[in-house]
C-alpha cells in the first residue's frame, strides 16, 4: 500500500512540476502578479497551469 502511494506521489510530482514551472515563468515574464500568485499557491495537478499556458497567456494584455 505504501509503495503505491509513494509511486502515485512521484508520478503526480513529475507531471505537475514542469507544467507549473512553465506557467510561472510565463506569468512572471508577462508581469501578471495575480496569476503568478494563484499558480504558485494552488495545487490543481497541472490543470490550471495547462489552461494558463494554452488559453489565458495567449490573450492580449
Amino acid at each position: 500500500m505504501e509503495k503505491n502511494l509513494l509511486l502515485s506521489l512521484i508520478i503526480a510530482a513529475a507531471w505537475t512540476i514542469p507544467w507549473k514551472a512553465v506557467a510561472l515563468w510565463k506569468s512572471a515574464r508577462r508581469g501578471e502578479k495575480i496569476w503568478f500568485t494563484v499558480l504558485l499557491l494552488l495545487n490543481t495537478l497541472a490543470i490550471l497551469e495547462i489552461l494558463y499556458i494554452f488559453v489565458f497567456s495567449k490573450r492580449k494584455k
